[in-house]
């Protein structure tokens, strides 16, 4: 147990990592209310618009990749204080693009840092958070996330009616939160696993000592080292036992968030209204409506996350989401395809994704893999998750309009149902387990395999 003094540092240290997932939220988020704009100032088509969308999608594919190869090397603290840097020159480099092959190259850049930083934070938070803690610090991550994106929907919003260029302004507000970042990482301490790691045992046992008290501490810097000797140096090291098996759940699961359409309403949700009939001011007002509904239910998930776990929480929210697609399939069908319907569908939708997929998804992939690995192994789930991300958002204005809505929504509600199977069947419930027994849990399960092919 933690001591109860210590609780406030481990959530300031928490809180700090997640501030990353405010920036992942902006800058994700931003776009969605400046798209309208964007296609006018640019005159761009269904897929010049995707790749508006897209290209930091893209970037975020390269930044994951990039983290991933250095985060085991020059630590979790050096790179994050990296990426609030990029963060803010990126902001300024956007608002500032005279052409649309600037703005995309900007948004490509500033998705180098939303890559890095969506593997960094939720790896930061897992090892710096003791294990009653985890479930809840990994949510706020995820609820940083909504933060941001109801931050730049506000923004949008108030933005709209400020000139030709109010698109520019909803870009450059991005500087504010990448500054508050870097000053927050820049007093937190680098992780306990990576200090052991680098052989800053000492080190390593002053911050367990400040997260979890002197009673604990010892025990757990024991268990890192533990956990430490069995390494096998980079990319071999994934082929262990029930290493490759982690990483091959978390890839699927990568890949089946993304294709069940989150952020395609988020992103879109704007265009999706004007669809059902709504004008801009009321498609922005809506949007907004989308961000706060996030953010209150991501508030749910907080409060379950550690009482109900992460696998069943997985599975109701992956049934939920289907269920209100495929409400929206029907409404497409009967003509009833209007802006209330549409909205309180689409809050449905979201309500089921906040409270119980995008935390869990953020809290789980980094808790399922060896401490040795970490920063790599998280390489492929995040890698694969922005590739499918950009992918979705790429094609989805080609898809809404040329291919229609109905099919549309059925194959996001496919991908949503897939989801709810693959996680009863494959994934492992990481409740109350400590990032070590996690690590024995998957060399057990591959030797188990391995006697019964036998």
């Amino acid at each position: 147990m933690i001591e109860s003094g210590k609780v406030g540092y481990v959530v300031f240290l928490g809180s700090t990592a997640a501030l990353g997932g405010l920036l992942f939220g902006f800058d994700i988020a931003i776009i969605t209310g400046a798209g309208p704009y964007l296609a006018k100032e640019f005159a761009l088509s269904d897929l010049g618009l995707g790749w508006a969308f897209s290209s930091l999608l893209f970037g975020c594919a390269l930044g994951c990749v990039i983290a991933g190869r250095l985060a085991d090397r020059w630590g979790r603290k050096k790179l994050l204080l990296f990426v609030a840097l990029l963060f803010a020159c990126t902001s300024v480099e956007t608002a500032l693009a005279a052409n649309f092959t600037t703005f995309a190259l900007a948004r490509f850049l500033a998705g180098l840092a939303v890559g890095g930083v969506s593997l960094l934070s939720p790896m930061y938070v897992a090892e710096v958070s003791p294990t009653s803690m985890r479930g809840r610090l990994g949510t706020m991550y995820q609820m940083s996330i909504i933060v941001g994106i109801l931050i730049s929907f506000g923004l949008n919003y108030l933005l709209r009616n400020t000139g030709e260029h109010n698109w520019r302004w909803m870009f450059f507000t991005g500087v504010v939160p990448s500054i508050v970042f870097f000053l927050f990482v820049s007093i937190a301490p680098e992780t306990p696993r990576f200090l052991t790691m680098r052989g800053k045992e000492p080190d390593a046992l002053v911050v367990l000592e400040r997260i979890g008290g002197k009673s604990n501490a010892q025990a757990q810097l024991d268990a890192i080292r533990s956990s430490l000797k069995v390494q096998t140096r980079r990319w071999r090291g994934l082929l262990r036992p029930g290493v490759s098996r982690a990483v091959a759940v978390s890839v699927v699961l990568s890949i089946l968030i993304h294709v069940s359409g989150i952020n395609t309403i988020i992103d879109y949700a704007p265009a999706i209204f004007q669809s059902a009939g709504w004008k801009i001011d009321s498609a922005l007002a809506s949007t907004f409506i989308v961000g706060v509904t996030e953010f209150l239910f991501t508030l749910v998930s907080f409060w379950v996350i550690d009482k109900h776990g992460r696998k069943p929480l997985y599975v109701v929210g992956s049934c939920g989401m289907a269920i209100a697609l495929l409400a929206l399939i029907v409404a497409v069908l009967a003509d009833k395809f209007h802006g209330p319907v549409v909205l309180a569908l689409i809050l449905t939708y979201i309500a089921f994704f906040a409270a119980c997929i995008g935390p869990v998804f953020w809290t789980l992939v980094p808790e399922i893999f060896p401490n040795d690995l970490r920063g790599l192994a998280m390489t492929f789930p995040v890698l694969t998750q922005w590739i499918a991300n950009a992918f979705v958002v790429l094609l989805f204005p080609f898809a809404f309009h040329v291919i229609g809505k109905a099919a549309t929504f059925g194959f996001l509600a496919a991908m949503a149902l897939a989801q709810g199977v693959f996680t009863w069947l494959w994934v492992p419930e990481t409740r109350n387990k400590s990032l070590e027994e996690m690590e024995s849990y998957w060399v057990g399960a591959a030797v188990a395999k391995e006697n019964a092919t036998d």
